[in-house]
């Protein structure tokens, strides 16, 4: 399959400033901008630059950010699942993985995250791929946002739903760990009965278990 990408950006206003949200961006770009010290969700800043660096290398992968002047302060990630998930074992090469998304606690509320997802699905090849994000409970800013885990449910799926994911049920058992967790995904346009059939198949693998 032909990874196509196609840059695209927009300007949002927000009380700290305008921000610029835009990609796919190149490993290049990624490497000439600085990487926001609160960037901390995942990994250290250091490493987390690295892994999207590399990741923009990646012939399906995708970087969505979100700058303030010559600083990522947000960032979306698009790439094939890990090869120890279930949802690799399809071996689909128009399956991938919203892997994380993260914004600096100053431009949280501002809907940065909403517009990187808007801003992802600009790209008219987005239409060749079942995207699929899975949420879990323990990668949430429960402390810092202050929010239980159901208001954060909330907001984690209305961000998603700007990007077109919409929840999907499934028998993953470590989605089916904790009733907040899920499973999200948008279907492209042009994705066939095949693919949504095999997506299925992905998505019920225990189902002649009961």
């Amino acid at each position: 399959m032909e990874h196509k990408k196609t840059y695209n950006a927009k300007q949002l206003q927000t009380p700290h400033g305008n921000i610029i949200i835009e990609g796919p961006i190149s490993s290049e770009q990624l490497t000439e901008y600085d990487f926001h010290q609160d960037l901390v969700a995942f990994r250290q800043p250091k490493q987390q630059h690295e892994a999207l660096i590399g990741i923009a290398d990646l012939p399906e992968g995708r970087i969505i950010i979100a700058r303030d002047q010559h600083t990522i302060v947000g960032y979306v990630t698009f790439l094939y699942p890990d090869p120890l998930e279930r949802w690799s074992e399809g071996n689909m090469d128009n399956l991938i993985e919203l892997g994380a998304i993260e914004v600096i606690p100053k431009f949280r509320g501002c809907s940065v995250g909403k517009n990187l997802l808007v801003v992802s699905m600009m790209d008219e090849a987005m239409e060749d791929y079942i995207t699929i994000t899975t949420e879990y409970y323990w990668h949430w800013d429960l402390k810092g946002t202050k929010l239980n885990v159901w208001d954060y449910r909330k907001v984690m799926e209305k961000m998603m739903n700007a990007g077109g994911l919409e929840w999907y049920a499934t028998d993953d058992p470590e989605i089916c760990s904790h009733p907040a967790n899920c499973l999200m995904a948008r279907i492209g346009k042009r994705i066939g009965a095949d693919s949504i059939q095999q997506f299925d198949r992905l998505r019920f693998m225990n189902r002649f278990m009961y």
